[in-house]
């Protein structure tokens, strides 16, 4: 089988595999959709934290069940499914106390271990989500949302609450809709033009710049130091501030500020048993996902193309398209 390899920062490879074998409690799947995330595109130019290399990037995946050993989610061949990417141990503190999300051993497809950028990959049954309503594109695109629906959730965004989502890249997006369908009055900073203007579309307020209005809850999927930083200036008295997006090495803050505001500030990781509502969510139409997509390319176009992705002002997502001859 066709798998593509990032070797090094900035080096794709092409590589012919074997097909992988299913352990117990796992299923053989054909992977037809690899969504490029954020972190591919930092594993790509050398700045995603615990990530090492050679790797098999891909971690939002639409597929088909090939195999399925009798399991109790009514999961067989034939079915598509999105795949929660995210291997906990089920054994640490953050596991027992139902945190499986920061297991203490964690392990992210596509970052830790080899992920969806191969035509076949085996994956627990626990982890795949079904849907007989939903496209291969919607599927691959749920574990995105699902970044956003852990932040809203981590927010414990009310109804009525000013929210202030920083950065409109995919991962804000996911929060901006999770934001408003909390209720909450949801304004949007970023610098891009085109990305203010897409975010518009979900019916938020745009800002190209800060003002002196300040959220009740401010989300940063920025995953820039600087802009990390400022946004502890855009919290409310009493506010959250909330850090979607991560970077490597430190970030600081003027302490006066955070102690006289008396502010909470949130990490958030991966999601936590948003799938099964983010299915039913995209499947109702309360969730919109069709104008996410703005760049397609096929699996064996990523040694040459992939570059390409990061120079495009106006990506929003590009989504790999695996065919049958990649099999």
């Amino acid at each position: 089988m066709r798998q593509i390899v990032l070797t090094q920062p900035g080096d794709f490879r092409e590589e012919q595999a074997a097909p992988p074998t299913a352990a117990a409690g796992e299923a053989l799947l054909r992977i037809h959709r690899v969504g490029v995330c954020g972190t591919d595109l930092h594993a790509f130019a050398g700045r995603q934290p615990f990530f090492s290399y050679p790797r098999i990037l891909g971690h939002e995946l639409g597929v088909e069940v090939l195999e399925a050993p009798p399991n109790d989610r009514g999961i067989r061949a034939g079915d598509r499914c999105a795949v929660e990417p995210y291997l906990n141990c089920g054994e640490c503190h953050a596991c027992r106390l139902g945190r499986s999300n920061c297991c203490e051993r964690l392990r992210v497809l596509g970052v830790h271990v080899d992920g969806g950028m191969r035509s076949l990959l085996t994956a627990p049954v626990r982890l795949l989500h079904k849907s007989e309503k939903l496209s291969l594109d919607q599927l691959a695109l749920v574990e995105t949302l699902g970044i956003g629906a852990h932040a809203v959730e981590r927010a414990r965004l009310q109804p009525g609450e000013n929210a202030m989502v920083v950065g409109a890249g995919p991962i804000g997006l996911a929060v901006i809709q999770f934001a408003k369908a909390a209720g909450a009055n949801v304004r949007v900073l970023e610098r891009s033009e085109s990305r203010r203007q897409f975010a518009a579309q979900f019916g938020v307020e745009t800002l190209a710049a800060p003002d002196e209005q300040l959220a009740d809850v401010v989300f940063d999927a920025t995953g820039n130091p600087a802009a990390m930083e400022s946004s502890f200036e855009r919290v409310a008295h009493a506010g959250r501030l909330v850090f979607v997006g991560l970077v490597q090495g430190r970030i600081g803050f003027e302490d006066p500020l955070f102690h006289r505001r008396e502010m909470t500030l949130l990490a958030s990781r991966n999601s936590l048993g948003e799938f099964p509502r983010i299915v039913r969510m995209i499947e109702e139409g309360s969730i919109d996902t069709a104008p996410w997509i703005t760049d397609r390319l096929r699996l064996r176009e990523v040694p040459e193309s992939f570059s390409g992705l990061t120079a495009r002002p106006g990506l929003v997502k590009a989504m790999i398209e695996v065919e049958d001859s990649d099999a």
